[in-house]
């Protein structure tokens, strides 16, 4: 199926659409609306849910998304969230509250939950599907083990599509902008009968290479563009109020670049970066390239019966990846490149099944309670290709084998003791079950020391317990306590390293807040303390002097701090924004030790390597990292919002909206360098709109990080100081018609 072509007709069919439907009511511009979630597997006020919640949607998303960038975008936006990648737009990482997992491999393991539809994205790959025609996203913190899915200790990130409705609608965008950037999205919403309703959502996003490469003879002369295309269709059928069926297929084609790692990048004996350091150039021998074709469906059945609803979720994941690229950044000769390296990573045969049974009490009683099953099936093979530095020819490949089996069965209760205090508990008991297996083809080196055969069977309570109060009219005061879960994890032997494994996490998470409502309805102010350990933390090593990556186990770690969220409709026409957080993470574990990168200045090739300083104790060759914060664990974040409107007499607005995200500086790695400490990180948005035709066309222009603050985000430490950027300022214009 050719993506871009129905990407294509899903513009022109929202296109044809005829201009029937009926006006949207004026917003209530005097006060705040109110803010619905599904945190708890149903539709509540954000107000009212025990549990530290934020979400995004409605015009703040679309500004947020107008640049083309990935889902990255999202990173910083609410309290605790960050999200990095060295894969690019193929391969999000995502933290919450400074737990999340570095590790880069297609099995890796992420204690942040990505559900996208109600289907669980357990596939680091599966968790880049492109944001479009979305109703909202909700990052719920802390563990949310009882009612979502699987490996959520550090919470989920929630998407929800614009489902089929029985108006007819839909709306077109285009943008363009520097860099060869042109994004296109759209929608149409077809209402068939007075039973069935159909949805057609499609985006298409490319951008040219912009960073040239000036090797001499050059395999990847251009880098750093990209055509992402995806689709969505959904079909609706809802015959009578008690039962409906949902059915959703999706799509996506990426052809594109994988992150581009910049040799030197880095000043030795400091986190600058380096002198004559240019965004646009590069010098390296190897090819860059990266592919990824996905496809999917999902069946949601709901039957609302005599005080209990019942759902049947049903979902299938199909992906198909391929990256690769020059891993050491730099060409022959180069300082700090003591040895050449061009890998690349696939997968092949991925399949992804899950099965929800789900029921929920209907009544209005004081007592309400949800319970179900779950079911989860997966499996793939991995390849890791090396390639031949002068020929670019594959002479190398480890297959890996994985499947991984796992089911659960779930109960929440929800009780309102009194009209000011409600009580809800949870408890889930998950079963899960991993087999792997390597096997070798070709002329490198492949180690067997640990055996290329490894399986894994856990299992495990979990649950929380939470109260509200409610303080007066305006304020509910709330305590919640959890216990998370994450099965145990396996990696593949490489070249260098065998196979290894770490056991099953958990974590114990406190957590107590507030959430108000306040003046009328015209601020809305929410806050947190929290405090959580993880015993037996999976942990990734990766790089190293030796270039090996390994999975381990810390005794423990922990995290503790606050989060604080404000909308505050200063005028009816003056909305503003903020959100903060402080993260303490440390890691707990006075014996855990790993080989930092070249740190020793030996390098098993015979050259020299550009080593960054080692900032912790080195101890038979390794770098202790006890006391340690997480990795990419920022301290402190904060993001402000800022809209202001003038309305004009005819009815017509313009419109500017400005907003801000910063984190303070992160640690790269485990161990702590000087080099691979990246500094605090701002970057901000403007854009200028007008907006017509009673809300239906709007034309804006646009800057993404307007002040051009180029950071080092991340780095590759075992060959030398290579690191990988944000990008530069981007601008455009866009324009947005809806019927």
């Amino acid at each position: 199926m050719n993506v871009p072509r129905l990407s294509l007709l899903a513009l022109a069919l929202s296109t044809a659409l005829p201009a029937l439907a009926q006006e949207t009511p004026a917003k209530d511009r005097s006060q705040l609306e109110t803010v619905v979630i599904t945190a708890e597997r149903r539709a509540e006020n954000i107000k009212d849910v025990p549990n530290a919640v934020s979400k995004i949607s409605g015009e703040r998303l679309d500004v947020l998304a107008s640049g083309g960038q990935d889902l990255r975008f999202l990173s910083g936006r609410v309290p605790s969230l960050n999200i990095e990648s060295s894969f690019g737009r193929a391969f999000p990482r995502f933290y919450i509250r400074g737990y999340g997992n570095t590790d880069f491999r297609l099995n890796a393991s992420q204690p942040v939950s990505v559900i996208v539809d109600d289907v669980i994205q357990e596939n680091p790959i599966l968790k880049g599907f492109p944001i479009f025609d979305t109703a909202a996203v909700e990052v719920v913190a802390g563990p949310q083990g009882t009612l979502f899915g699987r490996n959520t200790p550090a919470g989920v990130v929630k998407f929800d599509s614009v489902k089929p409705s029985q108006k007819r609608d839909g709306y077109v965008s285009a943008t363009i902008g520097n860099f060869g950037t042109l994004n296109l999205e759209g929608a149409a919403n077809l209402p068939l009968s007075d039973d069935w309703a159909a949805r057609i959502s499609a985006q298409t996003q490319r951008r040219s290479d912009w960073v040239d490469n000036t090797a001499a003879n050059a395999a990847t002369p251009k880098t750093e563009g990209y055509r992402d295309s995806a689709v969505r269709a959904q079909v609706l059928y809802e015959p009578h109020k008690q039962f409906s069926a949902l059915a959703n297929v999706h799509f996506r084609d990426l052809d594109g670049s994988p992150r581009l790692f910049r040799a030197n990048a880095i000043k030795r004996g400091t986190n600058d970066l380096a002198d004559g350091f240019s965004n646009d150039t590069v010098a390296f021998n190897g090819v860059n390239a990266q592919t990824l074709k996905q496809s999917g469906g999902s069946l949601r059945l709901k039957w609302s019966l005599d005080g209990v609803n019942i759902y049947s979720i049903t979902g299938y994941e199909h992906v198909k990846p391929l990256s690769r690229g020059d891993i050491d950044g730099g060409v022959p000769g180069a300082p700090g490149i003591p040895f050449q390296s061009e890998t690349g990573s696939g997968m092949n045969g991925h399949r992804q099944l899950t099965q929800e049974v789900r029921l929920e009490s209907n009544t209005s009683s004081p007592l309400s309670w949800q319970a179900g099953m779950y079911a989860f099936d997966e499996k793939y093979t991995i390849d890791n290709i090396g390639y031949d530095t002068t020929t670019h020819a594959d002479v190398d490949h480890i297959y890996t084998a994985q499947t991984n089996k796992a089911w659960a069965a779930f109960g929440s209760v929800n009780y309102a003791v009194s009209k000011d205090i409600t009580l809800r508990g949870g408890l889930r008991y998950t079963k899960d079950k991993k087999d792997l297996s390597t096997t070798h083809a070709g002329s490198g080196g492949f180690n067997t020391s640990a055996g290329t055969t490894a399986s894994t069977d856990d299992g495990k309570w979990s649950g929380d317990l939470s109260a509200t109060y409610k303080l007066d009219a305006t304020t509910n005061l709330y305590a919640r306590y959890a216990n998370g879960f994450r099965a145990s994890s396996m990696q593949n032997a490489s070249a260098f390293a065998g196979q290894s494994q770490a056991g099953p996490e958990s974590v114990n998470s406190y957590e107590i807040g507030f959430k108000s409502e306040l003046l009328k309805r015209t601020l809305r102010l929410s806050g947190s303390l929290f405090t959580y350990t993880v015993k037996d933390l999976q942990l990734t090593a990766v790089g190293g002097s030796n270039n090996a990556t390994r999975l381990l186990n810390a005794q423990k770690a922990t995290g503790s701090g606050a989060e604080l969220n404000l909308e505050a409709l200063i005028t009816p026409d003056f909305l503003v924004t903020f959100g903060g957080s402080l993260n303490n993470t440390k890691i707990k574990d006075a014996g855990l030790g790993v080989p930092p990168g070249g740190s020793l200045n030996t390098a098993p090739f015979g050259q020299p390597r550009t080593y960054p300083t080692v900032l912790d104790p080195i101890v038979n060759g390794n770098a202790m990292v006890d006391g340690n914060p997480l990795p990419n664990a920022p301290k402190w974040t904060a993001n402000l919002t800022a809209r202001y409107s003038i309305p004009l007499a005819s009815g017509d607005e313009v419109y500017v909206y400005t907003d801000w995200a910063y984190r303070s500086k992160v640690n790269f790695f485990l161990y702590e360098a000087t080099e691979f400490t990246g500094k605090s990180l701002t970057e901000g948005g403007l854009r200028a709109g007008y907006i017509w035709g009673n809300g239906k066309y709007e034309a804006a222009g646009f800057v993404r990080n307007l002040t051009n603050q180029v950071r080092v985000t991340g780095g590759i430490d075992f060959n030398n100081l290579t690191g990988f950027i944000n990008d530069p300022r981007t601008y455009g214009v866009q324009f947005k018609a809806m019927f």
